[in-house]
């Protein structure tokens, strides 16, 4: 963001007013603005009907309504769409649209968004890891990859409409969200807000590794949306072979912390389970998984690994997938099989990756690796892909 600006999508209507207030304009402008950006979705100030010049040209100098910028997309045959965006700063982030039938005939759409570059927590199947931590995103960043899906129509009433192109959102793109907590807050309170985005909170999941203490804090703030977490592993030995966080927050003190979301905030929790050859797909390990679903009253979603060029994991084959599945079935627990979609565009679980090494100065390779005050850069060429479950069925099995 150029330096002075302030970033659009972090103000109320009433701050906005007081800021155009300050700069001698009336106030009543601001309810124009917020209709102009929430309502027809138009996003460039010069672009705003009715307004002004004057006010249209000081509010493009004032305040920053593009956070992230649409540089590339790439599309798969599955009609699964990934999208690049540049930040301000020089690196890169992306997000996945998912196209499929819904049980009712019509096509359901799922934006997919990210909210850190590269990730911290280190999933030894998930490609974004390789490339470590970079920063998180700002609350316009994660808003600003929503900005462009948008369709407009004329009603037969002569009304203009605009619309986002999708009916839900998942923050399960790259990075972990509860790592990025407060950034996350804020963005899912522009998405959620009537006054702004007015997407229903459950049409809203948010996924986790498992960061206990801020699964508790979720809970305290009665967090209205819907929570995924991404378990991969049923047992303390399994799961920390695959997943670090788990060192830290070892199964019973997440599965404590998840039964206390659970009931503070009323809201079914979504087990997410990648499953990898020989790894985490046992008869032992299903029933553990059941025990676990039961406890928590939650859905288990049963993702085939995707493949990630130099990791050395392999996915279980549809026999063992169906088999595991049965005890699941057999256990009472609710479950659904998991549908890939874009893997041939490194969109699906699992495959966020760079294809090139980064660019030359930016910390010796991995993203993570930077030296203090310097940004890993991440060449807009490439596509990143995290273990995030970026595709499939929703707890209530509907597809995403």
């Amino acid at each position: 963001m150029p330096a002075g600006r302030i970033p659009f999508y972090a103000l109320s209507r009433e701050e906005l007013a007081s800021e155009l207030a300050a700069a001698g304009f009336e106030k009543f402008r601001a309810k124009q603005v917020f209709d102009c950006v929430y309502s027809k979705k138009i996003f460039a100030p010069k672009a705003f009907p009715a307004l002004p010049a004057k006010l249209a040209g000081f509010l493009g100098e004032r305040f920053d309504f593009e956070p992230a910028k649409l540089v590339g997309d790439r599309k798969a045959g599955d009609e699964t769409k990934k999208y690049l965006f540049a930040l301000p700063d020089g690196n890169f982030v992306e997000c996945v649209l998912l196209k499929a039938p819904a049980e009712d005939g019509k096509t359901r759409k799922t934006l997919c968004v990210s909210t850190q570059v590269g990730c911290a927590c280190g999933c030894r199947f998930c490609a974004s890891a390789m490339r470590g931590f970079v920063r998180n995103l700002t609350a316009g960043e994660i808003v600003a990859q929503a900005l462009p899906f948008v369709e407009r129509k004329i009603l037969t009433s002569g009304r203009a409409e605009a619309k986002f192109e999708f009916e839900n959102i998942v923050v399960m793109g790259m990075g972990e969200p509860l790592a990025n907590f407060d950034n996350l807050s804020a963005a899912l309170a522009v998405f959620n807000s009537p006054e702004k985005f007015g997407f229903g909170a459950r049409r809203i999941t948010v996924s986790t590794c498992g960061i206990a203490d801020r699964l508790e804090k979720l809970a305290e703030t009665g967090f209205p949306y819907r929570l995924a977490i991404s378990l991969h592993g049923a047992t303390d030995e399994v799961r920390s072979q695959i997943m670090p966080i788990n060192k830290k927050y070892p199964l019973a003190r997440l599965v404590a912390a998840a039964k206390k979301f659970s009931e503070k905030c009323g809201r079914m929790i979504t087990l997410e389970y990648i499953m990898i050859e020989n790894v985490n797909d046992s008869f032992a390990q299903a029933r553990e998984l059941a025990k676990i679903a039961r406890t928590l009253h939650a859905h288990v979603n049963l993702i085939p690994y995707n493949r990630v060029e130099s990791l050395p994991w392999r996915r279980s084959d549809a026999a063992r997938r169906a088999a595991f599945a049965k005890i699941l079935a057999e256990k009472g627990v609710s479950h659904t099989l998991r549908r890939e979609k874009g893997s041939e565009i490194d969109a699906a679980c699992g495959q966020l990756a760079l294809k090139r090494k980064l660019e030359a100065g930016a910390g010796g390779g991995a993203c993570g690796s930077a030296e203090a005050g310097e940004t890993a850069k991440i060449p807009p060429e490439t596509f990143f892909n995290c273990e995030k479950p970026c595709a499939g069925q929703s707890e209530n099995g509907e597809q995403l």
